[in-house]
């Protein structure tokens, strides 16, 4: 990929590093191989870089824009939001008040809820206001589950194999007592869920999950899992939290919860509530939402300069709205199921071992003979070689993935079925360019989300 040159002589992609440290914004953006990537504009499934190539975006900024990059009735509505109101920080605006009575209609456990700007905001109040409650001190998570960048789940997220079963912080910097006060299972396994709470369920405060961990690509919960920790929850006294700031939304308008039949105490909301536009929500029992300091007198502190921002408000709304009157998930889930149809019939026909798995929108296929995973150990047959290669090679072809190990990809209502056929032509061309080169031999920098060492 040739440099995209800046005025200065220079390309924008070395300005931006020598005043951005690593010349990103965070931390999974800087992509060995596309160091030099630099993005000018986005429409629907599409975004082209200052040099003008185009990428059919199946990445989609780890899934936000549901409705597609740019959409127009999102962006109508965040424009006359603005000609309106902006940020006034005191008191409740009227689409605040809507946008509440929205999330309460439409998911499982919410009756009352409250906006952040993010997802990791929103999980970290979760855990904060189930330790208020309980006044317990553990938190139970699980391998290959992220919920942000807050320091008590903040470890063993795509871990080495010799990491998986020890403490793997994604980051330096971590109080070890923090760590300590955070027990890590195996998804999927609730046999082990039920032994955590033999043991400490007089201590544990919540245990946490990704209702389907979507961070490593897609594992799907087994029904019994689920309802073992909504049973465990429920008899020690715990506090389930769903995080569903990934599958809220993007897969059902009442999340995980509403497909599963599995209800939560507390929901942790973001990515396409706003069609990419920085909204999160935390939202559940009533008696534990009253415990936020929202409510004078309440002893968990909970405030944000720019929570329930008019703008993303709006965004929310409409994204909801849309989301509601037109058939986004009909047709979401119908590419994506043709998407997973046509890429085993890809690797088949190239004699490449794979397992194409997913759900409705979401996509990816793990380089491994099957069966389908269910725990992260599963995920380590992958051959991350394979995987990060011929995603590489996407772009060459038009197409964008994102090259890191185990990420998953993501159809949006602004893709097409040509978008589709040209998505199975360009991987069969990557994945034979990829075996021809023998996969990728350097890996370094491919992952960030483990092996951190020196906490304290």
């Amino acid at each position: 990929m040739k440099p995209r040159t800046a005025p200065s002589g220079t390309t924008l992609a070395e300005r931006a590093r020598r005043v951005i440290p690593g010349g990103v914004n965070s931390g999974q953006r800087s992509i060995p191989g596309l160091t030099e990537l630099v993005i000018a504009r986005a429409v629907g499934a599409r975004f082209w870089d200052t040099d003008g190539r185009e990428y059919t975006d199946y990445h989609a900024a780890f899934g936000p824009p549901l409705l597609g990059h740019n959409d127009p009735d999102v962006n109508a509505a965040v424009t006359e939001a603005g000609r309106r109101l902006d940020l006034c920080g005191v008191a409740v605006t009227d689409g605040e008040i809507q946008l509440a009575e929205t999330l309460a209609e439409l998911v499982p456990s919410i009756e009352q809820v409250l906006l952040t700007s993010t997802g990791s905001e929103a999980t970290f109040h979760a855990l904060r206001v189930a330790r208020a409650a309980t006044g317990r001190r553990l938190v139970v998570k699980f391998q290959g589950c992220y919920h942000g960048w807050h320091d008590a789940v903040s470890l063993n997220v795509i871990s080495a194999p010799d990491r998986v079963g020890v403490q793997d912080p994604i980051s330096t910097g971590i109080l070890p007592e923090v760590l300590d006060a955070t027990l890590v299972l195996r998804f999927n396994d609730a046999p082990a869920v039920r032994a955590a709470f033999a043991e400490h369920g007089e201590q544990i405060a919540a245990v946490i999950v990704e209702p389907v961990p979507h961070n490593v690509g897609c594992l799907l919960p087994d029904p019994e899992f689920l309802q073992a920790l909504r049973d465990e929850c429920t008899r020690a006294g715990s506090v389930l939290v769903f995080d569903e700031v990934i599958t809220g939304f993007r897969h059902d308008l009442g999340g995980w919860q509403r497909i599963s039949g599995v209800t939560p105490d507390l929901t942790t909301l973001g990515k396409a509530l706003g069609n990419g536009y920085p909204i999160g929500a935390l939202g559940g029992r009533a008696d534990l939402m009253d415990l936020f300091s929202t409510r004078p007198g309440a002893p968990a502190f909970f405030a944000g300069t720019y929570n329930g921002h008019p703008a993303v408000v709006a965004a929310a709304l409409a994204t909801l709205g849309k989301l509601r009157t037109e058939p986004v998930h009909e047709h979401v889930y119908r590419l994506g199921e043709r998407i997973r149809a046509g890429l085993a019939e890809v690797f088949a026909d190239l004699g490449v071992p794979a397992v194409v798995t997913g759900h409705g929108s979401v996509f990816v296929s793990y380089f491994m003979d099957g069966p389908v995973p269910r725990t992260y150990d599963d995920l380590l047959r992958n051959d991350a070689g394979m995987f990060i290669g011929y995603r590489r090679r996407m772009p060459e072809h038009g197409v964008f993935e994102l090259p890191l190990n185990l990420k998953r990809n993501h159809v949006s209502y602004a893709h097409t079925d040509a978008d589709v056929d040209h998505l199975l032509e360009a991987t069969r061309s990557a994945v034979r360019d990829t075996l021809a080169a023998g996969g990728v031999t350097e890996l370094a920098g491919t992952a960030t989300m483990g092996g951190a060492v020196g906490n304290g």
